[in-house]
């Protein structure tokens, strides 16, 4: 066995078992919360060793295969760029969140903190379990456990009707979603006559085999990393979940999505054009309307929920982007595309999980994720303040951090759509450049909020007033995510490395090439200069703050207030309005306004709510009219045994008739 792979399932083994300390020691213990935080580490020490041999070694892949009791599949993993590159956020993560539920999520204080333990460990060897397969029953096995796990962490507060609610949305979602990659992994199985997944399926399938794989595959992995309209799990998921939780989801279960769209579409060495065309359509879609719910939410963590969706949309289209290059036979589109998408992937998994941690810090302090119950919050809570602003500034795509350079290289790569040559009829696919624009401004209009409203001013609040910054266990592991936010953004060429290995395992036909991610390189000095910029700035202000200290204080026009309470402070739902009003067609926003009657009318309320339109508009009231209309069924089975003997009478007749 290759020392790379074997030090992956060491790293599994070690993760997953992490939480059988805390089950087997005294409930309320945090002795066994300490033992699984040293497992997770190891583990993850583990898996790092094994990244570290592979990245050295001169084979750019390694399998492993034994057959094993079952009648069909065997066990085999493996291990190529793709899978090097995915398991980087699997394994950080993985052990920051760990330490950072050790103060998040205390076992005196929360009866549920052995079973997050142990299915902590759980999710994360089956999604590097899920990653390592090159087999197609072993891979849902892992995905499937992996599906199992996540449940179980979203439900951890299950005396709440909405995180009960929630966990079972998600439950009906990954269901069905894995229903599509079984008919995925049949028709392969068809093609190929094996279950081997990835490397051995990189030639020509049958055009009918190779567009139902496509479509089941983008299908049931779209479902996981929640692509729309198959994102109806998410937000409920992500907001009612512990937050190192909704961290994990959205930094690295997402990915796993990701990572099966990736591996679909290296099916064919010569993809049909219109598979690049659907996915940035479908990125495209994501993009623009999950940021667009995004900005229209009031909640701290669904906010960052929708924006998880907006970020999957910018991945898509990078993808698609490559697609369409390995179609019309432009490298540079593939190299460009996969890559943004790849490092937006990294990106990502550093910048979200950093603002969940945050959201967690202010829930941790203030026991409410409602923006209305805020504010103030950077006077008391100045360390995760900061912090946040870090993670806000790299989501929007800004320099000097790490989501402006993925970002723009996928712009650099649909800038070539319009260019003349041999993609002239493709030229339509720099249309998505304005959107991925768009999603940038409304992404900054999104993140603004959250800190005017949640950071500034004054604090809403008696739960506001009282907040402090956590201990040194939560802000550890968010210094650490924003340090590589920034070292990432700065020094883009630190992971060139493996996104080329990672392109090469996509499409081999560049092995033989030196690296094509020079065009990379100027956007370093860019960020470099952005930061000293940055530096200046905050420099500056400093100074002009300290002088305006010293400066006698002036009294300025209060509108006629002479003590403005919290209240006139603008609202979440305020602050946007106008940026929300411009989507209302997709949004379908409920208003419930004051009702004033009389000359003295009694109290009343203005309120806007924005409920998931595909979930609560269209999935919800589809289930509960199949459920009234399926209900009148259910006399069919119930009955004396005379009637069922009728129907299998009557079963056998149709068949003996069709049979002839």
């Amino acid at each position: 066995m290759a020392l790379d792979v074997l030090s992956e399932l060491v790293a599994a083994a070690c993760i997953g078992a992490s939480g059988v300390p805390a089950l087997l020691l005294r409930r309320g213990s945090p002795a066994g919360q300490r033992a699984a935080c040293a497992l997770v580490l190891l583990g993850s020490l583990a898996g790092a060793i094994g990244l570290a041999i592979h990245v050295s070694a001169t084979e750019p892949a390694s399998l492993f295969a034994r057959a094993w009791a079952l009648p069909i599949g065997r066990f085999a993993v493996g291990m190529d760029g793709l899978t090097a590159l995915f398991l980087l956020p699997i394994l950080g993560i993985a052990a920051l969140g760990s330490i950072y539920g050790l103060g998040y999520w205390r076992a005196a204080e929360h009866p549920s903190a052995a079973r997050v333990e142990l299915c902590w460990g759980l999710i994360n060897a089956a999604m590097i379990g899920v990653v390592l397969a090159r087999d197609a029953l072993l891979f849902l096995v892992a995905w499937e456990a992996m599906a199992l796990a996540a449940f179980f962490l979203i439900c951890a507060e299950e005396d709440r009707v909405e995180v009960r609610r929630a966990g079972w949305v998600y439950l009906v979602a990954t269901h069905a979603g894995t229903l599509c990659l079984i008919g995925c992994f049949a028709l392969l199985r068809l093609a190929s006559g094996s279950f081997e997944l990835w490397p051995s399926l990189a030639r020509e399938l049958p055009a009918g085999i190779a567009a139902g794989a496509f479509v089941l595959g983008v299908v049931g992995f779209g479902m996981k990393a929640g692509i729309v309209p198959l994102h109806v799990w998410l937000p409920g998921a992500h907001a009612n979940a512990p937050s190192h939780v909704s961290a994990l989801l959205s930094g690295v279960l997402l990915k796993t999505g990701v990572y099966g769209i990736v591996r679909v579409c290296a099916l064919l060495p010569h993809p049909p054009l219109w598979w690049g065309g659907t996915l940035l359509a479908l990125g495209g879609l994501s993009a623009v309307l999950g940021i667009a719910f995004a900005v229209a939410q009031q909640e701290l963590k669904r906010v960052l929920a929708y924006s998880s969706i907006e970020n999957v949309g910018i991945v898509i289209l990078g993808l698609g982007l490559a697609c369409g290059g390995r179609a019309l036979g432009r490298s540079d589109w593939v190299v460009l595309g996969l890559a943004g998408a790849l490092l937006h992937v990294l990106n990502h998994a550093l910048f979200k999980p950093l603002l969940f941690l945050a959201a967690g810090s202010v829930l941790h302090a203030t026991a409410t994720r409602e923006l209305s119950r805020l504010g103030g919050l950077a006077r008391s809570m100045p360390r995760t303040f900061g912090l946040f602003c870090v993670g806000a500034v790299a989501i929007c795509g800004l320099p000097p951090l790490n989501g402006f350079v993925s970002e723009f290289a996928i712009y650099l790569g649909l800038f070539r759509t319009a260019a003349l040559g041999a993609g002239a009829s493709w030229v339509w696919a720099a249309l998505a450049a304005p959107v991925l624009a768009m999603t940038g401004a409304l992404a900054l209009g999104a993140f603004v909020k959250l800190g005017g409203v949640a950071f500034a001013g004054s604090p809403r609040s008696p739960a506001a007033e009282g907040a402090h910054d956590p201990g040194l266990c939560m802000l550890g592991p968010m210094g650490l995510l924003a340090a590589a936010c920034l070292v990432l953004g700065v020094q883009p060429g630190l992971a060139e490395g493996w996104l080329w290995r990672a392109v090469v395992a996509w499409e081999p036909g560049l092995s033989g090439s030196a690296s094509r991610l020079s065009e990379l390189a100027p956007l370093a000095s860019i960020s470099q200069a952005s930061l000293l910029l940055l530096v200046a700035s905050v420099a500056g202000g400093a100074l002009a703050v300290r002088r305006s200290a010293r400066a006698p204080r002036r009294a300025t026009w209060d509108c006629g207030y002479a003590s403005p309470s919290p209240r006139m402070q603008y609202t979440a739902a305020s602050f946007s309005e106008l940026l929300a009003s411009l989507f209302d067609w997709a949004l379908w926003p409920r208003t419930v306004g004051p009702r004033l009657r009389g000359l003295f009318p009694a109290a009343t309320r203005f309120e806007t709510r924005v409920p998931d339109t595909i979930l609560d508009r269209g999935v919800l009231p589809l289930l509960s009219w199949l459920d009234r209309g399926l209900s009148r069924a259910r006399a069919l089975q119930r009955g004396p045994v005379q009637v069922y003997l009728l129907y299998v009478l009557g079963a056998l007749i149709g068949a003996l008739a069709l049979g002839r």
